[in-house]
């Protein structure tokens, strides 16, 4: 494949990484993209945060569909992509992954240094006094107030909202915070939402501490994470870029690589792992 002993050199050269992860990390995990190759959108545009506080419908409507989604985001399993970059840890070379998704599956892949840029669906948190549980225990108490509810799912976006065939939009009930009655939403950054700045501070010391940075699956067509791209530059650290079609970082980029991150990943892991047993 085209790249791969060009990317394995730079991150040889560099010593470490830093990888910055986006949704087409995720989508040989059964987790589509919401952007296509030209990063358009190619689904509804995701819930936007002023929507979501103020008005009741958009909540409802949103935990409906997350409701019916949520075994099959909960229970989708890690891919070869993040599989290859917990093995980069492993071995080494890999010094943080920046992931913009909130699906969790870094982690469940053995991945020990991340930050959750966007947050994580699998815990929910009350936007008035900060009550947080885990999303299983919300997922019980939406059943308990929605037995009945049946919904046919055609797939489940990044954040959560599943897609539902249609017709099957129900009257759904969404209880409030059990602590002090606020409105509860999962621990996510949604669309019109500030990333929370220790996170992003922890994000610029993983670049900053890195020999180069590396984007997989991310078409940086928001600023929280073209940022990163960015403060490389400044810094004078290399930029790699795996990712099946057009970017914002591609005119900084000293790689661009336009593949399948899954495939390219195993295989620069392998490179990197047969180097250093060259050296041993």
């Amino acid at each position: 494949m085209v790249g791969i002993n060009e990317l394995a050199a730079l991150i040889r050269g560099a010593g470490t990484v830093t990888v910055l992860t986006g949704a087409g990390v995720s989508t040989a995990s059964g987790i589509p993209c919401y952007r296509d190759r030209h990063g358009d959108w190619q689904h509804p545009a995701p819930v936007q945060f002023a929507d979501f506080v103020t008005r009741d419908t958009v909540r409802r409507r949103y935990w409906a569909r997350s409701f019916a989604g949520w075994n099959r985001l909960a229970g989708a399993a890690p891919n070869l992509a993040h599989r290859s970059l917990a093995g980069m840890e492993v071995a080494g070379v890999l010094d943080t992954i920046i992931t913009q998704n909130v699906d969790g599956l870094h982690q469940r892949a053995g991945t020990q240094r991340i930050v959750d840029l966007h947050g994580r669906l699998d815990r929910v948190v009350c936007l008035d006094c900060g009550f947080s549980v885990e999303r299983q225990d919300w997922q019980d108490r939406l059943l308990s107030l929605n037995p009945d509810f049946h919904a046919r799912v055609m797939q489940v976006n990044p954040d959560g909202d599943a897609e539902l065939a249609d017709g099957d939009v129900q009257p759904f009930d969404v209880p409030a915070c059990h602590a002090c009655g606020g409105i509860v939403k999962p621990d996510v950054v949604f669309f019109g939402e500030a990333v929370p700045a220790d996170r992003v501070a922890a994000a610029m010391g993983a670049v900053e501490r890195a020999g180069a940075l590396l984007v997989a699956g991310s078409s940086l067509m928001v600023y929280s994470g073209l940022r990163f791209v960015r403060q490389a530059v400044e810094l004078g650290k290399p930029v790699a870029i795996v990712n099946q079609g057009r970017t914002r970082g591609d005119d900084v980029a000293a790689l661009r690589i336009d593949a399948d991150c899954g495939e390219l990943l195993r295989d620069v892991h392998r490179v990197l792992r047969g180097l250093a047993e060259a050296r041993a």
